[in-house]
């Protein structure tokens, strides 16, 4: 079977994906004529496939979940948010006059950030961007994001590049979903075979597909609020609270220690 070239498939998807949204541009179509559903699929190392609308990238805020509003009220003086994507929630930041800067490592969800009006973006990974002299005082995580943890060995540096760019005082709000209230065979069966292999339970092998392009495969991070705590400790980030109105999502807050 062939496999799918490596590139930008996020971009790519989130490009067609705003393309669709506007009406504007290089749209998938159905039959030549009909704009076609832009899908994200998600692949998991042991073969199993997910797909979901992209549009929801493009969401507006009373599209958002409740979540989402709880934890944009949180975020105070100058922000980053990490994995801007298309910028739902930093182009709501910039509206309400807060100085917000949209981070990704991807080209395409840059673009389209920009497009739709976000001014200050950066093209980089969080450990490339910590050497910038510039000081945050939210780091935005949402969007499920929190998984940018990626694993029990990949938090602490993630976590110490935050540090590095944290002014004093600073926050991380984060969203995440705890993945072990599931009881799907195919789920748990993972989360097994996760822990046999010496990793987190809710530690995800993925990449993204689009068309005719892959993402490299990468980590990501789903775990329970206690897991979050372990994975803090010896760092300079403590847990100062956690909002789980919506289970199995949360909102955590931790506050920078120094």
């Amino acid at each position: 079977m062939t496999q799918p070239a490596i590139g930008d498939a996020f971009g790519e998807m989130i490009r067609d994906a705003y393309a669709v949204h506007n009406g504007v541009g290089r749209r998938p179509l159905a039959g030549g004529r009909y704009p076609r559903p832009v899908i994200e699929v998600i692949e998991r190392e042991d073969g199993l496939i997910n797909g979901a609308p992209a549009a929801h990238y493009l969401s507006e805020p009373d599209e958002w979940r409740s979540f989402d509003h709880r934890a944009v009220s949180l975020c105070r003086g100058r922000a980053l948010d990490i994995g801007v994507g298309a910028g739902r929630i930093a182009i709501e930041l910039q509206r309400r006059g807060i100085a917000v800067t949209g981070l990704d490592t991807s080209a395409g969800a840059i673009e389209v950030s920009r497009d739709r009006g976000l001014r200050d973006t950066v093209l980089a990974t969080v450990d490339e961007f910590s050497r910038a002299s510039v000081r945050y005082d939210t780091f935005l995580l949402l969007g499920n994001n929190l998984g940018l943890l990626e694993s029990a060995e990949r938090a602490p540096v993630f976590l110490a590049a935050l540090a590095r760019l944290a002014a004093p005082g600073a926050r991380i709000v984060a969203q995440g979903a705890d993945p072990y209230g599931t009881t799907d065979p195919l789920h748990v069966s993972y989360h097994e075979s996760n822990r046999a292999r010496g990793r987190l339970g809710g530690q995800l092998r993925l990449r993204l597909r689009y068309r005719e392009l892959a993402t490299d495969w990468f980590d990501y991070l789903n775990c329970s609020v206690s897991e979050l705590k372990s994975l803090l400790a010896g760092t300079s980030w403590r847990l100062k609270s956690i909002d789980e109105q919506d289970r199995p999502y949360y909102v955590a807050v931790m506050e920078y220690i120094g």
